[in-house]
C-alpha cells in the first residue's frame, strides 16, 4: 500500500486551513462591518459560491484562469517559472477554493455572535477598529473560528472534484486519498481502496470529534454570558 497519498491530503488539508483561516476570517470581518446591506448579499452570495457549486465547475474555473496559457497562468509560468496545474500547489488551490466558505460563514456566524455593549464599550475607551477585532471580537468568538478551521482541514482532506480538474492525478505528486481511492476502485483493487477509505474515515471522524468540542465550548460560553 502507498501511502504517498496520505502525505499528501495530510499536507494539503494543512495548508488549506491555514490559508482559509486568515482569508475566511479577514472576508468575515468585511462583509460584517459593510453598511450597505443590499452589497453584503451580493458578496455573501460570491464568497459562499463554491460551497454550492459542483466541485467539477469550481475546477473548471480554476483550470479556466489558472491554465498554462490563460493571462494568469502564463504570467506564473514567464515570471516565476512555476507551472501551476497539474502540481501540488494546484492540490492546495483547489481545495482552498473549496473550503473557504465554510470558514468563511463559520467566521461571519461567530462574529455576529459577538455582543455590540463589548464593541461598544471598547469604542468608548478610544480602541481602534483592528484592536477592537484583535482584543475584544476575535477572543470572544474563538470557538467558533475554530470549529470553521477544523471543517476547512476536513474538507481540504476530503476534496475530490476540483483536484481531479486542475491537479490531475499523478501517483505521488498530486494523487490525494480520495483520488487513491477512485484509483484503486477503477483497477479493481478493492482491498487497497478499502484501506484508504478507512483512513479517510478515521481523520474525518476525528475532526467531527473536534468540531463538536469547539461547538461545546462556544456553547458554554454563551450560558456563561447569560449568567
Amino acid at each position: 500500500m502507498d501511502w504517498s497519498p496520505l502525505l499528501i491530503s495530510l499536507k494539503t488539508a494543512s495548508l488549506t486551513m491555514i490559508f482559509v483561516f486568515f482569508l475566511g476570517l479577514l472576508a468575515a470581518r468585511w462583509v460584517v462591518n459593510l453598511k450597505s446591506e443590499g452589497l453584503k448579499m451580493v458578496l455573501d452570495g460570491l464568497l459562499t459560491l463554491p460551497l454550492v457549486l459542483p466541485p467539477t465547475v469550481a475546477g473548471y474555473f480554476l483550470l479556466y484562469i489558472f491554465g498554462v496559457k490563460r493571462p494568469i497562468g502564463l504570467f506564473f509560468l514567464e515570471y516565476f517559472g512555476v507551472k501551476i496545474p497539474f502540481s501540488f500547489g494546484s492540490t492546495v488551490l483547489a481545495a482552498t477554493v473549496i473550503a473557504f466558505p465554510l470558514m468563511y460563514r463559520s467566521a461571519r456566524g461567530a462574529l455576529e455572535q459577538v455582543d455590540e455593549n463589548l464593541i461598544y464599550a471598547a469604542r468608548t475607551l478610544g480602541f481602534s477598529e483592528w484592536k477592537i477585532f484583535f482584543k475584544v471580537s476575535l477572543p470572544a468568538c474563538l470557538p467558533g473560528i475554530a470549529g470553521g478551521a477544523v471543517l476547512a482541514f476536513a474538507r481540504g482532506l476530503g476534496e475530490f472534484g476540483a483536484t481531479s480538474m486542475i491537479a490531475g492525478n499523478i501517483l505521488g505528486k498530486t494523487r490525494t486519498l480520495p483520488l487513491a481511492v477512485y484509483s484503486a476502485v477503477a483497477a479493481g483493487d478493492f482491498d487497497t481502496a478499502g484501506k484508504y477509505v478507512i483512513v479517510i474515515v478515521l481523520l474525518s471522524f476525528l475532526a467531527v470529534v473536534l468540531l463538536n468540542y469547539f461547538a461545546l465550548r462556544e456553547k458554554r460560553n454563551r450560558k456563561g454570558k447569560k449568567s
